[in-house]
């Protein structure tokens, strides 16, 4: 991602790296440090900081984070006198001079101060890796020793996993310039002009220019330009959706004193930057701009919080130790090379072939070509991949933190149930929630299309060609309700008498606060409407609601024929004095593919978290449905009370979170990777998903979500299926699979031969194989192993998440390297007693022997290594990989046959040397697969 600058105001308790410093503000932000915060407290606080090498484990909260909060947390608790002074501003605003002044002190009101590396920055992170710089300085030495095929070899290999990385890492890196869309509109301010006699003025400026102690108006529709203190308010109603992920609005107010057991998105009095308004309007004081604001400092995490990545490391650590062994060992054939032979050039040259074969040079090749293998197939399955590396993490992945809507759930609601006051089912509730919804016209909502079609696809026959709309009270934010005037001629046609009524429907408390009366549910006639039958109500709603059901209200109100509404003025008054009916029920349904999506994925090794915004009663509903456990449940809130170790042993046991905020979501995330160690996928859709994705090791998205949730999300899922999740693990192992395939059969192999030429170089008086046969060995073992991404992997293989493991790798080597020397020093022996072939003038004919052995030896072990099963009789690998291997093995042994092998100095060898290599290969497969078993009930694994 990009590069983010850590903001200064939270990096230092320096007064003059306070842009616009107070000491009032000091003593707010540092009052509950200073409390609780003694010398051995800071002690311990830095000891554990130390023990924890910078480890983050997302149990607390960062030390920006908790400045932050509180300097929130005091204004909220504070008079709107005391605010002014904190951020010294005045009710009049701030004068244009020193609101220049401090935007030239504070800088552009920018959500983050980020800049993005430069392309050659990029280019060399990719270039700077072992392997790519050990095929460098071969490739160099072998064009100086006029070998330049082989050198030409090595820089097309480091150029196809260069060019790859790069074209990776420059496409992600500008993914958090999509933070600045919040911020990009022109902001209302008040200020104050004049010298003498200062005038109040509102002035339209653009949101880059806003200053901490600007008073801001908004009305529906603004974004709040910082974090905003509320001065004076009507009827506002906020959606924080950016920053929750909760599509339910929020109403503030600036009446009101919070206190410290709010949760800081809940305050009433404080607006975030990033959000905005739905309904009503006010004034506000900013108290924090650009990368001081709550959303920046969530945001600026962002490029931060990326785990190590273990494959790669593991990668490295490999890669240094062959750089170590190989010193050493082209060191110690040089010199034995030298003393036999005295000259330097060729023993030198005979040193970069040795070192040459000890290098996995397909390494980058195989790898990515594994990986655009796996893109491609899920490319198929509708998935775009961004990052490449993904589809090997998704075969690590053994927890997906998923958000319900949208994902578990349909996204549309469906209606439930019509209930009256009592909790029965009554049809005259449905009559007219339905007449409501059918003629309503200003605003159509998916609440309304749930009622309409359950009316339809149940039979019901309400017949509303009867009535005839006379008007409506359209629904607002405010009033949150909708109401239909409606008339129907009487029974009795002969008086021509009609029915006039107002059905109103909405959230239910706001339809029960206009209700005088209640139908009773015996005798069908009007009551009146009591503290008991309002409290009865929201005992049953809150049971409702527990179930994870939306419930609205529905009303009715007979009105005379000469009635008139008159609009926009009379609304409260009109709507009064309404018959309650009841209330209808709603609920978004889980898909049907949701359920067994679910089972495949634990069937894996996958096991799924909830963690939404939402409230936790729907979660739970829903997380039923689809067969994840409720039994350990917990909301933000919650977590926000709990100490670290408390923080992390809740996470582990939790199934289901909700009312989480983006930072909440991020320190799950987290705390999973460092503590639990897994390897965790995130998907998510939303901007408040956006911490998560970019920390989690595989960000999964989808092509309807915000745009900056796909930047920084790895993979895009064209269709919400989990589905193609399973596909994409299962794509993973394979390819993770095949790479740990050709890793662990390319290090046995090169270390297994170089020890043998080692071994041959001390015996012999002469090299085992020239430098030009040594190459061509291992150019044409090189070439056999490019089908290796096409091979197949064994149904227990891909059965459990695959993860890279630090001391796997060696303790595999320390086993089965040692059993491919074996057999090549067996070879040696056998040459030199059988067939005589111990000086100078055996030399043509060892190296014609030795050739062909070595190459079958290191082919073989591509099918030894490649499954645990007995191989050719249990378990025959792709048809790729068995072709390569029989077209390079007739090459390697054609070659002593042909002209080409008088130019390389191969003689034609004797067939019952080819008797002797059946022999030997059925020996070494034996004890292979001896070595293979035991290997596998000391450590319960193969690759």
């Amino acid at each position: 991602m990009g590069w983010f600058k850590i903001p200064t105001i939270f990096t230092s308790y320096n007064h003059t790296h306070l842009p616009y410093y107070n000491p009032a503000r000091q003593n707010l932000v540092n009052k509950s440090e200073t409390q609780k915060d003694g010398a051995p407290n800071k002690v311990f606080r830095f000891l554990r900081r130390l023990m924890s090498g910078g480890k983050i484990d997302g149990g607390s909260r960062t030390e920006a984070e908790e400045k932050l909060y509180a300097w929130l947390y005091a204004l909220a608790q504070s008079d709107k006198d005391l605010v002014f002074e904190y951020v010294r501003s005045t009710e009049r605003g701030l004068s244009f001079a020193e609101a220049e002044r401090r935007l030239k002190e504070n800088g552009p009101n920018v959500p983050i101060d980020y800049s993005f590396p430069s392309w050659w920055h990029i280019l060399w992170n990719a270039f700077f890796h072992p392997f790519n710089i050990i095929l460098i300085v071969l490739s160099v030495i072998s064009y100086f020793t006029s070998d330049s095929p082989n050198g030409c070899i090595m820089l097309v290999l480091v150029f196809i996993s260069v060019s790859l990385r790069f074209y990776q890492e420059y496409g992600s890196s500008k993914a958090a310039m999509k933070l600045s869309e919040f911020v990009r509109c022109p902001v209302k301010v008040q200020r104050c002009a004049g010298r003498v006699y200062q005038t109040e003025l509102v002035v339209q400026i653009d949101q880059r220019d806003v200053v901490p102690g600007d008073i801001v108006i908004f009305e529906p529709g603004d974004l709040f330009p910082g974090d905003v203190r509320l001065l004076s308010s009507k009827h506002l109603v906020v959606s924080q959706s950016s920053l929750t992920g909760e599509s339910w609005t929020t109403e503030k107010t600036a009446d009101i004193r919070e206190d410290q057991s709010t949760p800081l998105l809940d305050l009433k009095n404080i607006c975030f930057m990033g959000t905005n308004v739905v309904s009503g309007g006010g004034a506000g004081l900013v108290v924090s701009t650009g990368s001081k604001t709550y959303m920046s400092t969530m945001f600026s995490n962002i490029g931060k919080k990326k785990p190590p990545n273990d494959f790669e490391d593991g990668v490295r650590r490999i890669s240094y130790v062959l750089v170590a062994v190989m010193l050493v060992v082209v060191t110690v054939i040089v010199v034995i090379d030298y003393t036999t032979s005295h000259n330097l050039t060729e023993s030198i040259l005979f040193g970069i072939s040795v070192a040459s074969a000890l290098t996995p040079q397909m390494l980058p090749l195989i790898v990515n070509t594994s990986l655009a293998k796996g893109a491609l197939a899920m490319a198929r399955d509708r998935c775009i991949i961004k990052s490449l590396s993904a589809i090997r993490d998704m075969g690590s992945m053994d927890i997906l933190c998923i958000d319900k809507t949208g994902t578990l759930t349909m996204n549309r609601a469906i209606m439930v149930n019509h209930l009256d006051s009592r909790g029965l089912s009554k049809e005259k509730v449905l009559q007219f929630a339905f007449l409501n919804s059918y003629f309503k016209t200003d605003q159509k909502y998916p609440l309304d299309d749930a009622i309409l079609a359950h009316v339809y696809t149940n039979g019901y026959r309400f017949q509303p060609s009867k009535w005839q709309k006379i008007d409506e009270i359209p629904f607002d934010f405010i009033r949150r309700r909708v109401s239909i005037i409606m008339e129907r001629e009487a029974e009795d046609r002969s008086r021509h008498v009609f029915d006039r009524v107002m059905v109103t429907k909405g959230a239910l408390e706001e339809v029960m606060k206009v209700c005088s009366s209640i139908e009773d549910v015996d005798s069908g006639t009007n009551i009146t409407f009591t503290s008991e039958h309002y409290q009865r109500i929201l005992n049953m709603v809150e049971e409702i609601s527990n179930e994870g059901l939306r419930v609205l209200g529905v009303a009715i109100k007979s009105l005379d024929t000469e009635t008139s509404y008159q609009r926009k003025d009379d609304d409260e008054t009109f709507e009064s004095d309404m018959v309650f009916l009841g209330l209808i029920t709603f609920f978004d349904p889980p898909k049907d593919s949701a359920k067994q999506a679910l089972w495949r994925l634990a069937e894996k090794g996958v096991k799924a978290k909830v963690l939404t915004g939402d409230s936790l009663s729907l979660a739970i509903r829903v997380c039923k449905e689809v067969g994840i456990r409720t039994t350990h449940v917990v909301t933000g809130p919650e977590l926000e009370l709990l100490n670290q170790e408390s923080f992390h042993e809740t996470v582990k046991r939790a199934t289901v979170l909700a009312r989480l905020t983006p930072t909440q979501k991020l320190r799950v995330v987290q705390s999973l990777q460092t503590v639990g160690n897994h390897i965790v996928g995130f998907l998510g859709d939303g901007v408040n998903d956006s911490l998560a994705l970019d920390a989690a090791n595989v960000g999964i998205s989808v092509d309807s979500a915000a745009s900056v949730a796909k930047d920084f999300a790895d993979i895009i899922l064209l269709e919400k299926d989990l589905n193609v999740l399973i596909a994409g693990v299962e794509h993973g192992r394979l390819t993770f699979g095949n790479t740990m395939k050709y890793i662990k059969m390319s290090v046995i192999a090169n270390l297994g031969s170089v020890l043998s030429i080692l071994i041959a170089t001390v015996c012999l008086k002469y090299e085992p194989l020239t430098p030009r046969q040594l190459l061509t060995q291992n150019f044409l073992y090189s070439v056999g192993q490019i089908a290796i991404p096409w091979d197949k992997m064994e149904e227990d293989a891909v059965k459990v998440p695959q993860k890279w493991s630090q001391k796997g790798l060696p303790m595999f080597i320390l086993w089965n390297g040692p059993v491919c020397t074996i057999f090549d020093v067996s070879a040696l022996l056998f040459l030199w007693f059988y067939y005589k072939a111990r000086g100078v003038v055996d030399s043509m004919f060892f190296h014609s022997a030795w050739f062909i052995e070595g190459l079958l030896m290191q082919t073989l072990i591509i099918h030894l290594i490649r499954t645990e099963k007995i191989p050719f009789i249990q378990d025959l690998a792709s048809w790729p990989v068995l072709c390569s291997t029989v077209l390079i093995s007739a090459i390697g042994i054609a070659i002593p046959f042909t002209p080409i092998g008088d130019v390389m100095g191969f003689v034609e060898l004797p067939l019952s040397y080819f008797g002797f290599l059946l022999v030997l290969f059925l020996g070494y497969l034996f004890v292979g697969q001896v070595v293979k078993r035991l290997y596998i009930m000391v450590y319960k694994r193969w690759l």
